[in-house]
């Protein structure tokens, strides 16, 4: 009895002997970590275990931050990229942006367009009105230099007071001029200026101005509203394009071949500037010149047929010849 048995099974392991991280844990998550070196974000707790943000404004707030600088985050491309609708994208970036991790901003470009810019914060605070953050901006000034006790003088001789006249009825006072008020922490954006009119591009000219071509491609022009109501031309611009086409036409191309050239393959949104368009289809497809023929010569006539008054036979000659070759060179028919 004092022997022990070697051949006896050992006692069986737990799944947790070993480890002493699953020995502490018995439920919930248990996380296998693996250090990133690339393609990763850094994004706070303080998101992540938000308390008060529902469980897709926190997975878009992650996704708006791990996005590069310049990507698309509006409501559009959002819809694209998941399968949520745009009312559920648009109130979770509402629930971002009251909680300070969104902030949206209307800015006017260079060509006076106005754009919604989208700015993502990792750490949220509080936010600032534009007036504090211009000033918060701004440099400090310099602080002003004490101001010194002026030397004192010794009493001189008292001048006369000096006369002073006064108006019996003195002027109103003008009229503050009404300041425009806002409301709200931005100011209305002012009136998009128009843009500058931009000349149309130049066409080409045909080498003989003719007026007959002309008015034939001015025809052709206002023609083209019959094929596509967004080609509906002013004078003007017609009266600008119709050498371009009158040059087609003097390079031997049929008015249907010119209609097909400016009026097949047009963008299926509308046309903001339909006669810019055409100028440029007949500057860049413009045609070579026909190759040059020499003029043929022309062919032999053909006269009828008359019979010799010698001899009584058919012959081909003009009317000024009355004998035929035969008579001619011998002088007497042949019997």
């Amino acid at each position: 009895m004092d022997t022990q048995n070697p051949s006896a099974p050992p006692r069986s392991r737990s799944a947790d002997d070993g480890n002493p991280t699953r020995s502490r844990h018995h439920r919930g998550v248990i996380h296998e970590n693996t250090r990133h070196t690339t393609r990763f974000v850094v994004i706070g707790n303080h998101l992540v275990q938000h308390p008060a943000l529902s469980l897709l404004a926190i997975g878009l707030g992650c996704h708006i931050q791990s996005l590069p600088t310049g990507a698309g985050a509006d409501i559009k491309s959002l819809t694209a990229r998941f399968p949520e609708g745009p009312t559920r994208i648009a109130a979770a970036l509402r629930e971002l942006e009251a909680h300070g991790y969104l902030r949206r901003e209307r800015v006017r470009t260079s060509t006076g367009r106005i754009i919604t810019r989208t700015i993502s914060c990792n750490q949220p605070g509080p936010r600032r009105a534009p007036a504090d953050a211009a000033r918060a901006d701004r440099p400090p000034r310099p602080s002003a230099a004490p101001r010194q006790p002026r030397p004192s003088t010794p009493p001189g001789p008292s001048r006369p007071p000096r006369p002073t006249t006064r108006h019996p009825n003195p002027p109103p006072p003008p009229h503050p001029r009404p300041t425009a008020t806002t409301t709200g922490p931005h100011p209305a954006p002012a009136p998009p200026k128009p843009l500058p009119a931009v000349p149309l591009p130049a066409v080409p000219h045909p080498a003989v101005p003719a007026p007959a071509l002309l008015q034939q491609a001015a025809d052709l022009l206002t023609g083209l509203r019959r094929h596509d109501p967004r080609l509906l031309l002013s004078a003007t611009d017609t009266a600008h394009l119709a050498p371009g086409v009158a040059a087609w036409l003097e390079r031997d191309v049929t008015p249907g071949a010119v209609r097909h050239a400016l009026a097949s393959a047009l963008p299926d949104e509308p046309l903001r500037r339909p006669a810019a368009l055409l100028a440029h289809r007949l500057t860049a497809q413009l045609p070579p010149p026909p190759p040059f023929r020499a003029p043929a010569t022309p062919p032999p006539p053909r006269h009828t047929l008359r019979n010799c008054d010698r001899c009584d036979r058919a012959f081909r000659a003009p009317d000024s010849v009355p004998h035929c070759l035969e008579c001619r060179t011998n002088g007497s028919p042949r019997l």
